[in-house]
């Protein structure tokens, strides 16, 4: 099942045999489910994810591999991003947030915060459009 345990993949599994015909799909992770990255690519299944786990292989290669349609959205100071990895992506939309750790947050400027909010509700509203 690779990076998924073998419960994740049977939840996956039948998330994805739930939703029907997967042609008109958009994946939607935060964190911890990135590692489905495998299998949306496998899959050819466009995705937006939000905080993927950077520091882990499988989720890199995953992501560099996509060909689908992709958004990846990432915080400069969440040690599970990886900043010159992100950027470096040709075949991946990504969004870093100056500042921001893993829950998109800047620590101590709920202002800011607001601002990085907004700014990801917009990006993925435009990715959406251009998707769909």
């Amino acid at each position: 099942m690779g990076p998924l345990g073998r419960g994740q993949a049977i939840r996956f599994e039948a998330a994805l045999e739930h939703v029907g015909n997967l042609s008109d799909r958009l994946l939607i992770t935060k964190s911890l489910t990135s590692f489905a990255l495998p299998y949306a690519v496998e899959l050819g299944l466009p995705g937006i994810w939000l905080t993927p786990l950077l520091n882990q292989p499988e989720v890199r290669t995953a992501l560099a591999a996509s060909a689908a349609p992709t958004l990846a959205i990432g915080g400069s100071a969440d040690p599970t991003w990886d900043p010159e990895f992100a950027t470096g992506l040709t075949n991946v939309e990504v969004l870093e947030i100056e500042g921001a750790d893993h829950g998109l947050q800047l620590p101590g400027d709920p202002l800011a915060s607001i601002d990085a909010l907004g700014l990801v509700t917009k990006t993925i509203g435009a990715f959406v459009g251009r998707v769909a």
